[in-house]
């Protein structure tokens, strides 16, 4: 199953969002140009509550993040700063990007905080490096959930199925795929896109589907 078929969860105020898995909730914005959603996350957590890659939120939904809470706002790459400001701004979050994607991001005008680096948690999620797409790209893994979050390193695109972004777009494409590839040394079942349609069960098998049609490098 992909996250297109995941159940809906109404918010106090009227905001609806997926509930992809459980206290992971989702809002989507569509992009003519992909021809696919881009997506934002919240992941509800006892430490505190993470906003990843958040995309622009109808004025409900942002009023929802704010009533539920959220302390950090997580970004896996320079390209994906999107609403963060609009999100920090209104719920006194901090910002955190890794290191290598962070001058980038702040030129687009992102208002950056702090730093993922690789191999340290925030919460429950441990940051992977992904870089290629970028050279500070990370993924955010929940091993005891099996569980995996990725910007831009791999889309659902067709929805079911993982895909790349076009290589015009990849800083070093050789290197994309080699990180892509180390990713199947990871435990999970449960992948959440930032593009395109997350897959919820069997996400490893369809990733692996991926990096077999991958050149040797």
């Amino acid at each position: 199953m992909f996250a297109s078929a995941a159940k809906r969860a109404m918010f106090e105020g009227g905001c609806t969002m997926h509930e992809i898995t459980t206290d992971i909730f989702s809002w989507a914005w569509f992009s003519e140009p992909h021809g696919y959603n881009f997506n934002g996350y919240l992941v509800r957590h006892g430490e505190g509550n993470l906003c990843i890659d958040p995309v622009q939120p109808s004025d409900e939904c942002l009023a929802d993040i704010a009533r539920i809470g959220c302390a950090k706002i997580l970004l896996t790459n320079r390209n994906h700063s999107r609403a963060a400001n609009v999100v920090r701004a209104r719920t006194g979050a901090r910002s955190f990007i890794h290191p290598d994607d962070a001058a980038h991001a702040r030129n687009q005008g992102a208002e950056i905080d702090g730093d993922l680096n690789v191999g340290e948690k925030i919460g429950p999620l441990t940051i992977v490096a992904v870089p290629g797409k970028s050279p500070g790209e990370v993924a955010l893994h929940w091993p005891e959930r099996k569980l995996l979050i990725v910007g831009d390193a791999v889309i659902g695109n067709p929805p079911g199925r993982c895909g790349l972004l076009r290589e015009k777009v990849m800083d070093d494409p050789a290197r994309l795929r080699r990180s892509v590839r180390k990713l199947l040394d990871l435990e999970f079942d449960t992948l959440l896109l930032g593009d395109g349609a997350s897959i919820l069960h069997d996400a490893k098998m369809r990733l692996k589907e991926l990096v077999d049609t991958f050149p040797s490098e």
